[in-house]
């Protein structure tokens, strides 16, 4: 007896590889599946202005890496203490403006640097909801814990998010024509919004997405969501909050993810990074020098022989590490 609603998720014909750029931006989902393959030593970007879930504050966030925007204090809000932008995560606000500019600026230019040699962007959205606030109508990325009396919060309307994404795949493929975009729906849901608010905030998501796969340049979609909503099905597969994936989940969507998007080579060499990095992370618990030393010269041969089939990719880090472990 099947127990679960499993399905096919067709094969990408255009792979990635460890010779391929891939930014992943969007929802904190992108974050996860993005740092499965980071923990690969794959090259990948992953939301270089931090976590951003609704379509508008995706279009702003890539709009000020293409067009190399430079972020001055002006751009900036002082609230409580703190020096933010509007345009960014929580994680680059600061009591002092010139590290929060500093720090801004930096991860743009790194993004639009990466971008221009990417070879894919995986765009995670999370909620149709936005926030805009009242005294200059932007709708922000994110609101940083100021009053709700602020902002005017909406639901967009799956017209206006296929506006704002046909032009921003215009866009993409003028400046970029070998970058091949790929949209997912997070399957976090968003409970603040309430049961019913949340599933009419993702289909409108829905809606537009599958507007938009009709765009010349042939996004594509991964079924993030239906993995976890109809496949997994289950609270065993949630954290702790009962509204993110488990890391168990993560695993799960990867592996499908990479099968629809690595050969089976690549995947491999994944695995082969992979155990590198977590050998890297892993406390050893013994003081005998002998298996310290065994060790260490077993992950270094390891990292000797995935250099070679990978040239480019950097483990620097690692083999420091066990060269100075090995005595």
């Amino acid at each position: 007896m099947e127990l679960r609603t499993t399905f096919h998720i067709e094969p990408s014909g255009v792979k990635i590889t460890y010779n391929d750029r891939v930014m992943f931006i969007g929802s904190c989902f992108a974050s996860s599946i993005g740092s499965q393959m980071e923990t690969g030593h794959m090259p990948v970007l992953i939301n270089p202005a931090g976590a951003v879930f609704n379509p508008v504050s995706v279009c702003n966030t890539l709009d000020t890496i293409t067009s190399e925007k430079e972020f001055f204090i002006d751009d900036l809000h002082f609230y409580d203490g703190t020096w933010l932008s509007f345009y960014h995560y929580t994680d680059f606000s600061s009591d002092n403006p010139s590290n929060v500019l500093e720090e801004i600026n930096k991860r743009s230019k790194v993004a639009y640097d990466f971008l221009k040699k990417a070879r894919f962007l995986f765009v995670t959205l999370g909620t149709a909801r936005v926030y805009k606030l009242k005294k200059s109508g932007l709708i922000v990325s994110n609101c940083h814990k100021i009053p709700a009396e602020q902002f005017e919060a909406k639901i967009l309307t799956a017209e206006e998010i296929v506006t704002l994404w046909t032009a921003q795949l215009d866009k993409l493929h003028s400046l970029f024509p070998r970058l091949h975009v790929v949209f997912t729906i997070s399957p976090v849901r968003h409970w603040k919004d309430g049961a019913h608010g949340n599933q009419v905030s993702k289909s409108v998501l829905f809606i537009a997405v599958e507007e938009l796969l009709k765009h010349k340049t042939e996004p594509q979609y991964f079924p993030a969501y239906e993995l976890v909503m109809d496949d997994l099905r289950d609270y065993r597969f949630y954290s702790e909050d009962m509204l993110h994936p488990s890391a168990s989940a993560i695993d799960y969507i990867f592996e499908a993810f990479s099968g629809c998007y690595f050969e089976k080579n690549t995947i491999n060499l994944w695995k082969e990074a992979t155990r590198i990095t977590k050998a890297f992370n892993h406390r050893i618990n013994t003081d005998s020098q002998i298996k310290r030393n065994n060790f260490a010269q077993q992950i270094l041969k390891q990292i000797s022989d995935i250099k070679v089939k990978i040239p480019e990719i950097d483990l620097s880090l690692e083999e420091e590490y066990f060269l100075k472990m090995r005595k």
